[in-house]
């Protein structure tokens, strides 16, 4: 089913609204005539599906702070960095994922060239510049030329991969860099080896502006630099402060920090199953893992 929210659910959810009949097209007022046993939504348009379907019967979970009181919810699941408060609410560190051991040996197998490349790897994740990151696109030359020279002198690769947000100049900067470098730079075009480079990183780089892919990043279990975290504010700054106190990330030397412990990796996505069920009384094959 596929919902088709009208212009006052675009602009009002999660709240409702005198006069509410099918926000979400003729399919989702029969789905409210016979209601699914438990439903997952995510956002805010979501979140009035789901605060929709409780009131006629399903069990709910709503992924993301809604930005009004949770207790429309049987259970919501929020960043921490969002200091949402209630009794139904689970605090997530970071974002949920897939990642973990299978998820990673699964990646490994897609892309068995990259394990062919000359070890220690350094994968560098590259987002965009944003208000509560913006770093430069002068300090990700100097990241890069240090990470190049470290590369040249001692051995390795330098593996790296932009995202949609990331800017032309900096792609360009990026190619400029890592050219006559073992290793490969992804540009968007062909197969994304990202889920690759996370299963045979010896080593991660991050640009710090986005929970997701600092989420999964952490999810592995490589060291993890973040890159020009000094920039950050508010919630992201929030974030990277319960990364650097779980021991996950690590600060800007360019070479490996050494670990006075295992890397423990951040994987919240089969906790927070785990504490739905047991909280709505679930059993462990009654609802598929979030």
């Amino acid at each position: 089913m596929h919902l088709q929210p009208d212009l006052l659910a675009r602009w009002l959810a999660p709240r409702t609204w005198p006069g509410l009949s099918a926000p979400f097209g003729p399919g989702f007022r029969a789905d409210c005539a016979s209601p699914p046993a438990f439903a997952i939504g995510c956002g805010r348009q979501a979140a009035l599906a789901t605060r929709l379907l409780r009131e006629h019967g399903s069990r709910v979970v709503q992924l993301l702070d809604p930005r009004i009181d949770p207790r429309h919810w049987d259970l919501v699941i929020a960043p921490g960095h969002d200091r949402l408060r209630g009794d139904n609410a689970i605090a997530v560190t970071g974002s949920l994922n897939p990642v973990d051991d299978a998820w990673l040996a699964a990646a490994d197998a897609r892309f068995p060239a990259l394990r062919a490349l000359p070890r220690p790897r350094i994968a560098v994740l590259v987002g965009a510049p944003t208000r509560h990151a913006p770093w430069t696109g002068d300090g990700l030359r100097t990241l890069l030329q240090s990470l190049r020279q470290q590369v040249l002198a001692s051995g390795g690769s330098l593996l790296a991969t932009a995202s949609r947000r990331t800017p032309a100049a900096m792609l360009e900067l990026m190619r400029a860099q890592l050219h006559g470098v073992p290793g490969l730079l992804w540009d968007g075009h062909g197969a994304n080896p990202y889920p690759g480079m996370l299963a045979c990183a010896d080593r991660l780089v991050c640009t710090p502006d986005s929970v997701n892919m600092l989420s999964e990043a952490c999810a592995t279990r490589a060291p993890v630099q973040v890159f020009a975290e000094e920039c950050t504010t508010g919630k992201l700054d929030a974030f990277l402060g319960a990364l650097r106190e779980r021991g996950r990330i690590h600060g800007p030397e360019p070479s490996p920090v050494p670990l006075a412990a295992p890397i423990v990796p951040l994987r919240e996505t089969a906790r927070v199953a785990g504490e739905v069920r047991q909280r709505l009384g679930l059993q462990p094959d009654a609802v598929p893992t979030l």
